[in-house]
């Protein structure tokens, strides 16, 4: 399907799950929306920090429609997460109720972007295979502060078998506005993850670590966990797995 046509489906409220494997090679992005008075802190904590907060678009104080896509970022995602004062409140399928002609919105990029290239190498995806949304952990990885914004990255893993490591790194290091190549391969421990069956957000996936091992990239939920350090009155953002897919097809796809 088309991404107008996707989107059309989460607008109607008809479908509801990830994004991850949907509108192959086109990019998806992240959300956070704020009220402008906390604008300027988030956009300086993003530059200080593309890894996790790799910006492809920031709207207006009030726009609810981006460049990137003819969408509305009020409906057309199919998850939205709010917080009130640092706190997860609620999630909802669309932001009616909450909008506000203040807010601003920005649109980071995503690792979803480049999975579409790694399954084309040969790479596996295994939460797409088994259905589940990619696992998500905090970290002990510390980000650079920025006003009223700090604290530890979020990681997506993806398990790649061993005999394909290089090619996974080669392949992800083109997508630099999709998090590029990851942060961290191998014992979770050293980045401050207990557990990889018990991830902080999505689902856990199996594999086999004889043959596979746990690579982590920088994640755009990243921004979710500084809300919690930031306290905003209010903040807005993608459900973990649950992005905006847009209208551009990513330059690092032949076609």
């Amino acid at each position: 399907m088309k991404p107008v046509e996707e989107r059309l489906l989460f607008r109607k409220e008809e479908k509801t799950g990830t994004t991850s494997g949907l509108c192959e090679k086109y990019v998806q992005t992240n959300l956070v929306t704020l009220p402008k008075e906390y604008a300027f802190d988030f956009l300086l904590f993003c530059i200080r920090n593309p890894k996790p907060c790799p910006l492809v678009e920031v709207l207006e104080a009030g726009q609810t429609v981006p460049e990137i896509a003819d969408a509305d970022i009020r409906t057309d995602l199919p998850r939205y997460r709010i917080y009130r004062n640092g706190e997860f409140t609620e999630e909802v399928l669309n932001l009616s109720e909450v909008w506000q002609d203040d807010f601003v919105t920005f649109l980071i990029g995503c690792s979803f972007t480049f999975e579409t290239a790694l399954v084309t190498g040969g790479i596996p995806m295994l939460h797409q295979d088994q259905e589940k949304v990619v696992p998500m952990f905090n970290t002990n990885i510390p980000l650079e502060k920025a006003g009223r914004f700090e604290g530890d990255m979020v990681v997506s893993m993806r398990a790649i078998p061993n005999n394909l490591m290089d090619e996974a790194l080669e392949i992800s290091e083109r997508f630099g506005q999709a998090h590029g190549s990851p942060v961290h391969a191998g014992h979770p421990k050293d980045i401050g993850i207990a557990d990889l069956q018990k991830p902080d957000y999505g689902e856990p996936v199996d594999f086999d670590p004889a043959s596979s091992t746990p690579v982590f990239w920088a994640c755009g939920v990243t921004p979710q966990n500084a809300a919690l350090q930031a306290k905003p009155s209010i903040m807005i953002t993608h459900a973990p797995g649950h992005m905006l897919i847009t209208d551009q097809l990513d330059p690092n796809y032949d076609s």
